[in-house]
């Protein structure tokens, strides 16, 4: 069979059927199971979720207005979950008042649940703090597009996570340069 040749019963040229084999492959590898005109997904992490549910941060405006809107998937794990409400039960002192029964409702409202994934020590991005390690987790195994955070030890795997097609930014790139949905 040559370059333009025809795969028997298909009625398509060989080179199309290999190139729509290669591009289902190549999304599933990535993860994406999901059609490209989907909503992009995020990975917050629990500082970014402090800044916009709390702190209100002008810079996390967008990517909470995104996540309201429909525009952005937010993906959390239980871990996640149970993370931030002991942040918000040790306290966040002075005029930050806050208690998980007001911030609860929010969570729900706005994070999907996705399970905790496991991941082959082989193909982890290792993080240098243990406690941000589910984050990244996560949002490669989820295919997730964008990992938000101000957390040095989860921006420094940008590099390296970027031909895995994640992005792990702080709010204000986000903002610069949201996804396009």
């Amino acid at each position: 069979m040559g370059t333009g040749s025809m795969p028997v019963g298909t009625g398509e040229p060989l080179d199309k059927e290999r190139s729509r084999i290669c591009r289902k492959a190549r999304d599933y590898i990535r993860g994406h199971h999901y059609p490209q005109d989907a909503v992009s997904i995020a990975i917050l992490d629990t500082n970014i979720v402090l800044d916009w549910f709390v702190f209100r941060d002008p810079a996390c405006a967008p990517l909470a207005a995104a996540i309201e809107s429909g525009g952005l998937r937010w993906l959390a794990s239980r871990w996640m979950r149970d993370e931030f409400e002991h942040v918000v039960g040790r306290g966040l002192g002075g005029r930050w008042l806050t208690d998980w029964q007001q911030l609860a409702p929010r969570w729900d409202r706005w994070a999907e649940e996705a399970p905790s994934p496991y991941v082959a020590p082989a193909t982890r991005l290792h993080c240098s703090d243990p406690q941000d390690q589910p984050f990244i987790d996560l949002a490669l195994a989820a295919g997730a597009d964008w990992l938000v955070s101000r957390d040095r030890a989860l921006l420094k795997l940008a590099r390296r996570a970027a031909p895995r097609g994640l992005r792990v930014v702080p709010p204000a790139a986000w903002e610069a340069s949201p996804p396009a949905c």
